[in-house]
């Protein structure tokens, strides 16, 4: 028996066994997209790495509830809108679909629920109603809702900051707010802008009182995991935290988060972003071997982008992919995907991705050696074992959403190299030994292995 699964906590900073607050259940709200532009792979890899998560938590017995929000109403939404000439709602609703077609091009799940800010605003009202009943927030006339964080004693616990260092949010020279900190469940209308009614006045909602609204709606007052990127620890998830438990909610009993995707150091920025946009990369690799690439790293390590890198990481994944293919043709059946108690292992320790992978490459050496040796059990293990890890990871080559890319990746690989060994097979015919040594060549050095057998020549990736 494998040990249990232990998750680092961002509240706690410990990493510690998972008990779910339900036997045999979790529930997941994972913090989603605004959808103001089109989704780069800082914005991806969160999906990618909660996805693991999730795959790993079903295959390990447990009925997982997921559910990642859309904030389709904020401030970036509104000026994006105007910039190009669409309504605010069509703009948000082109990016999400993008958002939508990404995820699934990278096969990450779709959640359980993927509730949008808009269509949760009876939930907001219900909720500052009751802050305000409790004296946690108030409405000072204007229109504006604000919580009032002088009052709650756990504020700033999980970015572990003092209240007096910091900077308001908003214009000090706000006189609506009882303290220059208090923040903004509720923002008064303006001209232009679109808003919806409420006890306080017309008006739109603050950033994060969606999440504890929507989370409440379909978790309850208490749920297991909350994740997101490192950067949503302050204020987002502060304020989230705060709002919910000044209600009485127990909310999130574990909070993770995933580190950025980074270029030279930094944090992707918008300007080479829109060159790393998801869509783009997928002319350059399969969504297969993004995802790969881009569940690599351990989630709480940054992962430093480069072009070469990406290639490097594509090639890896297609050996192991060469191995699976070469496995099934030599044992005549597809071997069924089974865990390893070393894989187990390795996902159990807060999601060790980087040593699994270093599993997954061992299984596919001993397997290649298995295939020198005609060892057909041994290729069998090594490819179900295999094939269990890619599952877990999402990158199964025969999941249905990659079968029919590979599927066509391989039609024409075959009838490419088909026909460089044509053209070998015909210089061997006629004793040009030089030019039959010379395509062999060639296709060595983009990693192409010809093997000569009785029945033909045969071809590998390495």
């Amino acid at each position: 028996m494998s040990a249990p699964l232990k998750l680092y906590n961002t509240a706690t900073r410990t990493v510690s066994e998972f008990t779910p607050l339900r036997s045999g259940e979790v529930g997941i709200y994972l913090c989603g997209a605004t959808v103001q532009s089109a989704p780069h792979i800082g914005h991806i890899r969160s999906g990618v790495n909660f996805d693991i998560l999730r795959r790993w938590l079903i295959a390990s017995g447990y009925s997982v509830t997921f559910i990642r929000n859309v904030t389709d109403i904020d401030d970036k939404i509104l000026q994006k809108a105007v910039v190009e000439n669409m309504p605010w709602w069509a703009l948000a609703m082109k990016y999400e679909r993008i958002f939508t077609d990404a995820y699934r091009a990278l096969n990450v799940l779709p959640p359980t629920y993927e509730p949008r800010a808009t269509g949760h605003i009876t939930q907001m009202v219900t909720l500052m109603e009751k802050l305000i009943e409790l004296g946690a927030a108030y409405a000072p006339g204007n229109g504006d809702v604000y919580l009032e964080v002088r009052k709650l004693n756990s504020y700033l616990t999980l970015s572990n900051q003092k209240l007096d260092d910091l900077q308001s949010a908003e214009e000090v020279e706000n006189t609506f707010k009882r303290d220059p900190r208090d923040f903004a469940l509720w923002k008064a209308a303006k001209p232009g802008e679109p808003s919806w009614p409420t006890p306080w006045g017309d008006g739109r909602p603050g950033w994060h009182i969606e999440c504890s609204a929507m989370a409440h709606t379909y978790l309850g007052e208490s749920f297991d995991i909350h994740g997101g990127g490192l950067d949503l620890i302050f204020p987002h998830h502060e304020n989230e935290i705060a709002q919910s438990q000044a209600a009485g909610f127990g909310f999130a009993n574990i909070w993770m988060h995933n580190a950025w995707v980074t270029a030279s150091g930094e944090k992707m920025s918008k300007s080479l972003g829109n060159s790393l946009q998801v869509h783009e990369l997928l002319k350059r690799v399969r969504g297969i071997e993004l995802r790969w690439y881009l569940g690599s790293a351990h989630y709480r390590s940054m992962l430093e982008f480069s072009f070469e890198a990406l290639e490097e990481s594509a090639t890896n994944f297609r050996r192991t992919e060469g191995f699976l293919k070469r496995a099934t043709e030599i044992v005549g059946y597809l071997p069924d995907p089974v865990i390893s108690p070393a894989f187990a292992a390795a996902m159990n320790d807060d999601l060790a991705v980087p040593a699994a992978l270093a599993l997954v490459s061992e299984s596919a050496r001993l397997g290649n050696i298995a295939i020198t040796n005609n060892d057909q059990a041994e290729i069998a293990t090594q490819a179900s074992e295999i094939r269990g890890a890619l599952g877990v990871l999402g990158c199964d080559p025969l999941d249905p959403v990659f079968a029919s890319e590979s599927a066509a990746d391989g039609e024409l690989l075959d009838s490419l190299i088909g026909l460089a060994l044509e053209q070998r097979t015909a210089a061997r015919a006629r004793k040009d030994f030089e030019s039959s040594d010379a395509i062999r060549d060639q296709l060595a050095a983009m990693g192409v292995i010809i093997e000569d057998t009785a029945t033909g020549p045969r071809w590998s990736v390495n």
